[in-house]
């Protein structure tokens, strides 16, 4: 085999590590870190709280209706295995809307985050900070 082959080919596998090394420990679009803790969708707003410390700016939006849909199980045979049957039960229920603006430097982007009823629904990437 010739050394050249062998460089490109070594060359070619360490990309390939990294590539896969970088794909595994990206921060997915749905979530960003405060510091060295993750936040991520269907976090409560005292555990974001807890994460990042005070919002910037916190403004209540108002209220919205959210339907929830309760599933029944059923037993089969033996009771190895449940089965479920959606539409059970279907209700709505008013929660309300807020909006937190975290601004960490002008180097660093704002997040905005929105809640619906406590539970984080929403992350977006707004601009840059300022100081």
């Amino acid at each position: 085999m010739h050394p050249t082959r062998t460089i490109k080919s070594y060359r070619l596998r360490l990309a390939g590590i990294f590539l896969l090394l970088a794909v595994t420990f990206a921060t997915p679009a749905h979530a960003f870190r405060c510091g060295n803790k993750l936040v991520i969708k269907n976090m409560h707003e005292q555990q974001v709280r807890r994460a990042c410390g005070e919002p910037t700016t916190v403004r209540h939006l108002g209220y919205a209706v959210r339907g929830i849909d309760l599933s029944a199980r059923r037993k089969l045979s033996h009771g190895f295995s449940t089965r479920r049957y959606p539409g059970f039960g279907h209700f709505t229920q008013e929660v309300v809307v807020t909006e937190y603006v975290y601004n960490f430097g002008p180097r660093k982007f704002m997040r905005r985050l929105v809640f619906e009823g406590g539970i984080l629904v929403s992350i977006e990437t707004i601009g840059y900070g300022y100081r």
